[in-house]
């Protein structure tokens, strides 16, 4: 999971989600309301699956897992807990069908002080309440939310920690690679295809993850050599200018 950038809604978009999210208040809608006038409005979800599909990392890529395909627009606070929020943009998210339906489904955990515990990567860094671990692909959290967000989203199963530990291994090449073309006469620009490769791959976190260990005391051990801690300063493996 990394921080997403959530773009402006274009104005007509964003007067048809205000109306709708007034009609759904006015009516003081419940959950079963919400879900039915979220399912009627086609248009309106395929408009938002657009521009979250632009938000996400990789090629639309699931914005809590990072692997699967984005097919789903979740709604973060749940239509149970939340059912006027169910046209609110803020509350929307990128996720497969698995992080949605089989993992996180209605869960929305809350502290004893009834504030939200799941970390919502379009408003915070991620990274403020886990981090990965490169060589095994574990998160492991740093907080409370951190430990809940971990486990709703289920970013510890087998088959994510193992595929984060295979793209560690690719992407240490890979940067290798992108280091020597970029000090050769690169004239066939293949040092920017594999920075745009690094990009769009699942598993962008763990880009995400060496890039904010670049820095830090011991990150040539960590990131397997001074070549690979170089080739992250290129501003063109940046997700954010």
């Amino acid at each position: 999971m990394i921080r997403i950038r959530r773009v402006e809604l274009p104005t007509d978009l964003a007067d048809r989600l205000r109306e709708r999210t007034d009609r759904l208040r006015a009516d003081g809608a419940d959950s079963s309301a919400a879900r039915a006038a979220w399912k009627s409005a086609a248009t309106t979800r395929t408009r938002l699956t657009q521009l979250l599909t632009g938000m996400a990392t990789g090629i639309r890529r699931c914005m809590y897992c990072g692997d699967g395909l984005g097919t789903d627009i979740d709604h973060f606070e749940p239509l149970t807990e939340a059912p006027v929020r169910a046209f609110d943009w803020p509350n929307h998210l990128l996720a497969c069908s698995h992080c949605n339906s089989h993992q996180k489904r209605e869960l929305f955990p809350r502290d004893e002080n009834g504030s939200p515990l799941l970390v919502d990567p379009s408003v915070e860094d991620p990274y403020d309440h886990l981090e990965l671990t490169l060589s095994t692909g574990t998160y492991e959290a740093l907080t409370l939310r951190g430990d809940a967000t971990i486990k709703v989203f289920g970013l510890n199963r087998g088959d994510l920690e193992r595929g984060r530990a295979a793209a560690f291994i690719r992407t240490v090449s890979m940067l290798r690679d992108h280091a020597r073309l970029r000090d050769s006469d690169d004239s066939g620009g293949e040092a920017a295809e594999i920075a745009m490769s690094l990009l769009e791959q699942p598993f962008a976190d763990v880009l995400y993850a060496m890039l904010r260990y670049r820095d830090l005391p011991g990150a040539e051990s960590v990131l397997r050599g001074k070549e690979v801690v170089t080739a992250l300063a290129d501003p063109a493996l940046h997700f954010w200018p």
